[in-house]
């Protein structure tokens, strides 16, 4: 048995879950998500509390039984709180900022590059250099924040470009510093 998949999920004040068929419906003060699940899966709603089951034991009732959970219980989670991921820009001349609901960045091509916020998602700049993509759905505000680390993403010799907040860049050592160690001088 999945341990992440038979924890119960407490539905917490204000959301409501509507089950029908083959579908969760999720209304909270923030918006509503619509969830498609498979047939191995069973969802049930009671006394506020969503658990969810196998119907069969095949592997892949086995293996979508935790997913399950995890989508549902991110749902919740977004309809009440919302979700955000932080990006950033590092290099000389970097910097975003905001044209209605289009984020247009300056990451050191020769044009500004703009992106069109999806249906669901706000962006916010801060400092210029900071970049905040927020929303309702978990899987969407990851999508669109991979979508604009993809415009310029971070280099491995001076660690330039669109980053997320707090992730750590590998940084590779340059000719200067492999020569300096040892390595073919030409």
């Amino acid at each position: 048995m999945s341990r992440i998949g038979k924890k119960p999920i407490k539905i917490p004040d204000g959301v409501t879950v509507k089950v029908d068929g083959g579908a969760v419906s999720v209304v909270g003060p923030k918006g509503t998500l619509n969830f498609n699940f498979r047939p191995e899966i069973k969802i049930s709603v009671a006394d506020n509390v969503i658990n969810v089951d196998r119907v069969s034991e095949t592997n892949k009732a086995k293996s979508l039984h935790g997913l399950c959970r995890t989508l549902v219980e991110n749902m919740i989670m977004g309809v009440t709180t919302g979700w955000n991921k932080g990006l950033e820009m590092v290099g000389v001349g970097y910097r975003g900022a905001l044209e209605g609901t289009t984020l247009v960045l300056n990451v050191g091509f020769s044009h500004p590059v703009k992106f069109e916020a999806p249906e669901g998602i706000t962006f916010t700049v801060l400092d210029n250099t900071k970049i905040n993509v927020s929303g309702i759905d978990k899987q969407l505000v990851g999508e669109t924040s991979a979508k604009i680390r993809r415009i310029r993403p971070p280099e491995p010799y001076k660690g330039k470009g669109i980053r997320y907040i707090g992730e750590v860049i590998r940084r590779k050592a340059g000719k200067a510093a492999a020569k300096a160690v040892g390595g073919p001088a030409k």
